[in-house]
Formats: structure tokens, sequence, C-alpha cells
């Protein structure tokens, strides 16, 4: 019985640390240093293509979230951004198979564009896996009027 509040308080606390590892907590720990910070991966987009969507607006980022959200109880929470300041970027690279992982940096910037360059990791396999998923990232970038390009994967 003396151990029972010490168990709580571990139950408690352990339950928050996926929360972190799920989303970035805003303050730049997963951002690169030009400014581009994820927020947020799935494993479920919905999307069989590849597309990728520059989102300006609430209102689109929640149409976008009401999307993969259909199948989920509960669902993932959107991520708060100031859009007077920031913007978002998300990559559905569509269906690829489990344990491909594609993060975006920025290449290069210049006074007309910002050049986003892929990086796509491979996670190591136990055994052979026929799993296929549509993933999906979300990122944060200050708000600009250049335009954004993207080099192809590789």
């Amino acid at each position: 019985m003396r151990y029972l509040p010490v168990f709580v308080f571990i139950v408690l606390f352990s339950c928050n640390g996926q929360k972190k590892t799920t989303m970035g907590d805003g303050n730049g720990a997963n951002s690169s240093k030009e400014g581009l910070i994820l927020l947020l991966q799935d494993n479920y987009s919905g999307a069989d293509t590849s597309e990728t969507l520059i989102i300006r607006d609430q209102k689109s980022l929640q149409k976008f979230f009401s999307k993969i959200n259909r199948t989920r109880k509960p669902g993932i929470p959107i991520p708060v951004v100031d859009f007077t300041k920031d913007m978002v970027l998300i990559h559905c690279p569509g269906e690829q198979p489990l344990g491909e992982q594609v993060l975006w940096s920025i290449a290069n910037e210049n006074d007309k564009e910002i050049r986003l360059r892929p990086t796509v990791t491979k996670m190591k396999k136990k055994g052979t896996s026929s799993v296929t998923v549509s993933p999906f990232s979300v990122y944060k970038i200050p708000l600009t009027s250049k335009r954004i390009t993207f080099q192809k994967e590789q």
C-alpha cells in the first residue's frame, strides 16, 4: 500500500512522454536553423498519391485534419499555429512501405524562392513486411510571400 502513490506517479508521468515524441513542442527543438519546424508526423493521411499542401489559414488546416481524423477516435489534435506569423506545409508522400520516412529541410533560400529538399530514411526491419502506409508530416515555417519549391525525392 505504501508503494501505490509511487506507482501512480510513475504511470502519470510516463504517459506524457509519448505525447512529446508525437507532436513538436513549438520551441524549435525539432527545427532546423533556417526556420522549418516539424510539428507532427503520422502513418495515415488517407492520400494514395503524393501531395504537398501550403496552408495559410486555420480553416484549411481544420479541413485537412477533419479528413485524416474521419476514422480516428480520438482524433489527432490540430496544432496551434499563429497564421499572422507562420504558415503550414503538409507533405503526404502517398502510399509506401512501412519503415520509410521523408523529412524536409531548407536546401537554400534567396529573395524570391525557398527550396526544400527531402531526406529519406529507412528504419531497420527485423523481418519482411508487406504493410503499406500513407504517412504525412506537418511543418511550420515563417509566413512569406516567396515561392516554395520542392526537390524530387531520390
